[in-house]
């Protein structure tokens, strides 16, 4: 079996033999991420395939900011390519909880901590994090927690 790193070095092998300048840049840029994350620290190590998609999933948050950012300014070119790069990166990444999901996660949680108004947020918090690491972006779980205290 492969790990996630040797995956990326693949695609981004294959991605360069078909001259796919986007999937082969963002891929390099991935790859850049990791490495700049394993040599961090006083020693040197090897990241496991969790800790990997830690990295990617902090450089689709990059790309999905950026897009934002790029959009607001009227920059339609430039976010339309942070917005492919995302979409590159979310191949890699577990396929994210839908708001369904999220919601039933959540009133679980906080049926569960007995949480009531947003002073229980932490508590639910802590319940819900294990849960949707990975799976849900922190600032939709946030917001579900919320809505789910204040309603």
């Amino acid at each position: 079996m492969t790990t996630l790193k040797e995956q990326l070095h693949q695609d981004l092998t294959a991605a360069i033999r078909d001259r796919d300048e986007l999937r082969s840049s963002t891929i390099r840029l991935t790859l850049s991420a990791v490495t700049s994350e394993e040599v961090a620290g006083k020693t040197k190590r090897e990241l496991s395939d969790a800790e990997v998609l830690k990295v990617i999933g902090r450089e689709a948050k990059k790309r999905r900011e950026a897009a934002e950012a790029f959009d607001n300014a009227g920059r339609v070119e430039q976010a339309a390519r942070e917005v492919a790069e995302g979409e590159v990166l979310a191949g890699y990444l577990p396929k994210q909880l839908s708001d369904d999901e999220l919601t039933a996660i959540v009133a679980a949680a906080v049926a569960e901590s007995g949480a009531v108004g947003p002073q229980g947020m932490g508590a639910v918090m802590k319940l819900v994090r294990p849960k949707v690491d990975g799976l849900a972006e922190g600032g939709r779980v946030a917001a579900a927690v919320k809505s789910a205290l204040a309603g």
